[in-house]
């Protein structure tokens, strides 16, 4: 890159101060990219050769973000912050992270003495989806591969693995018998995950009738998923009701046109409010089990989780909600999965 930045950022409790050096005032403007609440854009100010921009900090302990540069010929680039050595990786590449005083990241995170687990390709073939999944199963240590358990089925299971640490917490929780022994499913999307995971009746028969009973397990299966996986968990429920004993929702894509309209230039937005307002109806008989859902306390879904939460009380299902002061990202769904995960297997499985 050839504008070289400042120090930078300063992080206090109360906000943090960035800046970028302009040296040859080759830019027209920066800004800042986030995934907390709109505004999603925030412009710098320009001082001397420098862009600045003071971020009050919101109702998060960590921000994760880009730059935008906007170069004086019209050309935007998007960039890490150059002085700032925070990153965290994603799907889409990695990003900037403040940090602000306060925030450390889940104990077990760190816990390097629990026994790893045992994980397997386990590639799975969908006729109704007219491709192979390729899942991925993982066991605790030293157990039979005949031995039934119950199944977690991970919805962007690989991902939940590599960018949240999720086997690592299954090692911790299993080693220390937090929860009983069980498996684990990686289910990666199929196809069009856009498409598959937006209150689709096709997916949701795909994973009644040929995912899950092509796994192995003892009949206690538990639905997890984030953003647009939390969606396909809980439709595939209501599609299909004792397909599973309890659901794991994080940041759940729960559309309504009262507070998503932002949303609506989605190509499945009209698919998934419909289906989000039959939630919240009064109609229709749906077994009730064991719902956790855990959402950012700076995310956008905010308001249609804790909006679903209580559709979901009100037909009877035992709600658990937790909020987590960060936004839309993969490190807030690892934070968030500690206890409340083992508490809802517990609780679905018992």
């Amino acid at each position: 890159m050839s504008v070289p930045a400042a120090t930078g950022p300063i992080v206090t409790e109360h906000e943090a101060v960035l800046s970028f050096r302009d040296g040859r005032r080759a830019l027209a403007g920066v800004a800042l990219l986030h995934e907390l609440r709109r505004p999603r854009r925030v412009p710098f100010d320009r001082n001397a050769r420098c862009w600045e921009l003071r971020f009050p900090r919101p109702e998060a302990d960590r921000v994760e973000y880009l730059l935008e540069l906007t170069h004086r010929d019209g050309r935007r680039e998007f960039v890490l912050d150059p002085s700032n050595p925070l990153h965290a990786p994603g799907p889409f590449g990695d990003k900037s992270v403040l940090e602000f005083p306060g925030y450390e990241p889940p104990a077990w995170v760190a816990d390097d003495d629990a026994v790893t687990g045992d994980l397997r390709e386990f590639p799975l073939r969908s006729r109704r989806l007219h491709t192979t999944l390729d899942t991925f199963l993982w066991s605790p240590a030293d157990t039979d591969p005949a031995e039934r358990m119950p199944l977690l089925v991970v919805h962007d299971g690989p991902e939940y693995a590599e960018y949240s640490a999720l086997l690592r917490l299954l090692d911790h929780l299993v080693d220390f018998g937090e929860v009983p022994p069980l498996r684990a499913a990686l289910v990666p999307p199929s196809l069009d995950r856009n498409e598959m995971y937006s209150a689709s009746a096709r997916y949701a028969n795909a994973l009644a009738a040929e995912i899950v009973p092509g796994l192995p397990h003892d009949g206690r299966v538990v639905l997890m998923g984030a953003s647009l996986g939390a969606l396909a968990s809980l439709h595939a429920h209501w599609r299909n009701p004792g397909l599973a004993a309890g659901l794991f929702l994080q940041s759940g894509s729960f559309f309504r046109q009262r507070f998503d309209s932002h949303e609506s230039r989605f190509p499945r937005y009209g698919r998934i409010a419909r289906f989000v307002g039959h939630v919240h109806g009064r109609t229709g008989f749906v077994a009730a089990i064991p719902v956790t859902l855990t959402c950012g306390l700076a995310e956008e879904n905010l308001d249609n989780n804790r909006a679903l939460a209580d559709a979901l009380e009100r037909r009877g299902f035992g709600v658990r909600t937790a909020g987590i002061p960060d936004a839309h990202n993969w490190i807030a769904w690892r934070d968030s999965l500690h206890p409340h995960l083992a508490e809802l297997l517990l609780k679905a499985w018992t």
